[in-house]
């Protein structure tokens, strides 16, 4: 059990148990894919305690969960080790299997609606064997600012990585269904790519993102991290949504098959995700981004609130 200690926060103090359910994303078997801490009934916090009991919990992202009484519409608050954001895929993905291992168990098919900052998000649920499946519609894609010339060299700069590495006719472009990302498409030298800038966060907002995803199309593996490089992601579903529209768009996938993204080898956490857009490469009307989640372990955080 974990305890935040008391007068850490300058609130009123009482005892208040919080449950909380570890998931990894996917994936179909723990101790691979994303994990995530899911608070299933949580309403009430205040942000500065969400963001500490994140940071205790030292996962990528957590997910804080208010469900609408006798309604299928859940109030999430999604919080990474030193920001909320307004979007995420993993955890609104994870979160919905706990809700359905919770709340419909006997159900093998289970839908929801996730309201976050950036939006509502649809998303549906699946029993397997010993495993689930969730589905998320993340929308229509945004297609952003492509980077000038310049500007993409400095951005391989940032990133330790060369023109000789791009993808011809692939432009370095932001895309967005919720959370906007920088995306690079890499023929090769994946594994050389690290942020080293000193203010990345800054030359991404130069070009409308929040964050980057390199992606090695040669063997569909993608790499993303935090803004200082510190800490690699090991599934992002909020980027393989704008990813899947990028490669419809520029004619390295077709609407209505699925594309499987993979991510999480550098971090020893192989990871799947599958995407599906429909419409057509010039008019794509929404991005379905689905994954395995397998349930790991559960317990209580004595917090002071």
């Amino acid at each position: 059990m974990i305890a935040l200690m008391k007068g850490v926060f300058p609130l009123s103090i009482q005892h208040h148990p919080l449950a909380y359910r570890h998931v990894d994303v996917f994936s179909k078997k723990p101790f691979s894919g994303n994990g995530l801490t899911v608070f299933p009934q949580s309403s009430g916090l205040p942000v500065q305690i969400m963001q500490r009991i994140t940071q205790e919990m030292r996962q990528f992202e957590s997910i804080f969960l208010h469900v609408e009484p006798s309604s299928s519409l859940v109030r999430a608050s999604i919080f990474t080790m030193e920001e909320e954001l307004d979007f995420a895929g993993h955890p609104v993905l994870g979160a919905a299997c706990v809700l359905h291992e919770q709340m419909a168990e006997n159900r093998q098919q289970a839908q929801w609606r996730f309201h976050l900052k950036a939006g509502t998000v649809a998303v549906t649920t699946q029993r397997q064997e010993g495993w689930y499946t969730a589905t998320m519609d993340q929308g229509i894609p945004i297609f952003g600012e492509v980077a000038s010339e310049e500007m993409q060299q400095q951005v391989l700069n940032a990133l330790s990585l060369s023109t000789e590495a791009l993808y011809r006719n692939m432009p370095m472009q932001m895309v967005s269904t919720g959370l906007p990302y920088l995306l690079i498409i890499l023929k090769n030298d994946l594994e050389k790519a690290q942020i080293i800038h000193p203010d990345f966060e800054g030359l991404l907002a130069q070009l409308g993102a929040k964050f980057v995803y390199v992606f090695h199309l040669p063997t569909m593996e993608g790499r993303t991290w935090d803004n200082m490089g510190r800490v690699e992601d090991i599934a992002t579903g909020s980027a393989a949504g704008p990813l899947g529209a990028y490669l419809v768009k520029y004619g390295q996938a077709q609407t209505g098959t699925e594309i499987i993204l993979h991510q999480g080898s550098f971090v020893g956490r192989s990871s799947q995700i599958t995407v599906q857009a429909t419409g057509t490469s010039h008019a794509i009307t929404s991005v379905q981004v689905s994954g395995d989640v397998a349930m790991v372990a559960h317990g209580v955080i004595d917090a002071v609130v």
